[in-house]
């Protein structure tokens, strides 16, 4: 084919003629406010790339495998699919892992096992010689176990630990010189983003950990060659997919220019990334959506170049996950590698200028977050002084406060929930508690109503009462029903012609549908109904119309909008039926 009369259908737009037709189409609206995105971390996306947006452009010049690693640091798009094993005895948790090798996992993280000696290390990795092995929960004593183990695995498949690189910087001297791409001693725990950390905070925070260790080994002498092999760097990938697939990118390159900075030498400067799905983002409700959501995180894992990543089950947010979830979670990545292919393509999110910017742009912020911390003692001071403990929670709390309000979304709990659904028969309670999760306080309003209704055998009853304008009346209907379904509330939406045949409906709250100015009417003929027939049924209001002290006066008792906090509305409701109390 001729790809020269191929691109000839394809004429060049100019820059001038993006910006001609935009203008038309906004026709006079603000084009910052309307299409210019500004993310948390206060970067502006915009609604078009151009080679000229690129600021790195030298960097992208390089191959995947090609120092600095901006676009991957392998020449291959292949990764290992590791599974986590939660069993604390050695035995039990060598058959769960052969097993899951012999389902199509390539790697395995032993995250509950603690061994101290020779004969339960070998118990553990029976059968798993040419299978990457982590061990998460790691001590002096074993990383010397597997230091000697490691030389003797023929197939040269790599041991590793979750031993915290910062925790003995004298220790880690001793032990750098027997790193190598069979051995990895230790793990730098970026897993930031399931903390509340925004990516330029969570790149800054990893690559300051980092140099504080390269930073501590240089003082001691050590050879920062063997350093920088010593580790791997853990990552939690959220919700937000091209900002995961970038933030991995610029991590990738920022360390090998940190690297760079201590002399050490190309080859050795990639980074070794594992990646796990993020547990902030799950929920117990509609919990088949969660495989959805790890699906994306880790085709954005794979996109941004991770070497090895574990697919949380579905499940692990409200209990102990069984074999179907398991599986669900090691086919999520089996179907990724061998029906996508994605593992036979390097760097695919390379030369997309939306992806190129981001990657730059996080770069950028995330060098001048680092400088800061150096600015301020280095990584380890600023955490035992709290900083980075303090950094954390004001974003969480943040994040959190988004949720509460709708701002972000979470299908089938905040909203679109099914009031209809029950979790409680399914919900471990004691497995749940300790982790913050995004969507808590909402699972909190219906694990309430739950244990209401298996009490008393009785869910609050509301009624959306659709009269009036058409239009208006199925809009206000629509928003009212996902706000009350949050709190798993039993709810009927009717359409009435007549204030009487409303007050005529059983319910426990009465919400009104119409538009704003017919509210006032609606509200003069039903009250006297509702009075005349003896019942004290609240009655509110969908929508936040000007004369709602008007309607409060002649008895609305509130009104839910736009600007409502769900969980602060929905809360009251229940205190106001002894839900919880």
């Amino acid at each position: 084919m001729n790809n020269e009369r191929l691109l000839e259908d394809f004429p060049p737009v100019s820059t001038v003629e993006w910006e001609a037709a935009i203008a038309r189409d906004l026709k006079g609206a603000d084009y910052q406010r309307r299409l210019i995105w500004r993310t948390e971390d206060g970067l502006a996306v915009k609604p078009y790339y151009r080679a000229s947006d690129l600021k790195e452009l030298a960097a992208m010049d390089s191959a995947p495998g090609e120092f600095p690693f901006r676009r991957g640091s392998r020449p291959g798009g292949d990764w290992v699919i590791r599974e986590e094993i939660a069993a604390a005895d050695a035995a039990e948790a060598n058959r769960a892992a052969c097993a899951a090798v012999a389902a199509g996992a390539e790697g395995i993280a032993f995250t509950s096992l603690s061994i101290k000696r020779a004969t339960k290390l070998e118990t553990a990795l029976t059968h798993l010689d040419d299978v990457p092995v982590h061990f998460e929960t790691a001590d002096e004593e074993l990383i010397r176990l597997l230091k000697e183990r490691s030389k003797l695995r023929s197939s040269g498949a790599q041991l590793s630990t979750g031993c915290d690189a910062l925790s003995n910087t004298k220790f880690a001297a001793g032990v750098i010189q027997a790193a190598s791409d069979r051995f990895v001693p230790f793990t730098i725990h970026a897993a930031f983003e399931e903390k509340g950390a925004r990516c330029v905070e969570e790149i800054g925070f990893a690559l300051a950990a980092g140099i504080d260790f390269l930073a501590a080994l240089a003082e001691r002498g050590a050879d920062l060659n063997y350093a920088a092999r010593a580790l791997e760097f853990n990552f939690s990938i959220g919700g937000n997919y091209f900002f995961q697939i970038a933030k991995l990118r610029a991590f990738r390159m920022l360390w090998a220019r940190a690297g760079e900075c201590f002399g050490v030498p190309p080859e050795n400067a990639r980074a070794r990334i594992t990646a796990r799905t993020s547990r902030w983002n799950k929920t117990i409700y509609d919990p088949h959506v969660n495989i959805l959501r790890a699906t994306t995180e880790a085709m954005a894992a794979i996109i941004g170049g991770a070497d090895a990543i574990s697919v949380a089950p579905f499940d692990e947010c409200f209990k102990a996950p069984d074999d179907a979830s398991r599986r669900l979670a090691r086919n999520t990545q089996l179907l990724l590698k061998h029906e996508v292919l994605l593992g036979q393509v390097a760097d695919p999110g390379g030369g997309a200028y939306s992806i190129e910017a981001l990657t730059d742009d996080l770069a950028r912020e995330a060098w001048t977050a680092m400088q800061e911390i150096e600015r301020r003692g280095g990584f380890r001071k600023m955490r035992a002084e709290g900083g980075i403990a303090q950094a954390l929670e004001s974003s969480l709390t943040a994040r959190e406060a988004a949720v509460e309000k709708r701002r972000r979304v979470f299908i089938g709990t905040n909203q679109f929930a099914d009031p209809a659904e029950q979790a409680l028969d399914r919900v471990d309670m004691g497995w749940m508690n300790g982790r913050r999760r995004g969507t808590k306080a909402y699972e909190d309003l219906r694990l309430r109503t739950e244990w209401h209704a298996a009490e008393t055998s009785r869910i609050p009853r509301i009624l959306l009462a659709e009269i009036g304008d058409p239009k208006m009346r199925s809009a206000r209907a629509n928003f009212a029903m996902n706000f009350f379904a949050c709190a798993g509330f039993a709810i009927a939406d009717k359409r009435f012609t007549s204030a009487a045949k409303i007050a005529s409906t059983e319910a426990d709250l009465i919400v009104l549908c119409s538009a704003d100015e017919e509210y006032a009417g609606i509200t003069a003929r039903l009250m006297p109904k509702l009075k005349g027939l003896g019942r004290k049924t609240p009655v509110i209001v969908a929508g936040n119309p000007a004369n709602a002290p008007e309607l409060e006066a002649a008895g609305i008792a509130g009104f839910v909008h736009q600007r409502s906090n769900p969980v602060e509305v929905l809360s009251k409701w229940q205190e106001r039926w002894g839900i919880g109390s």
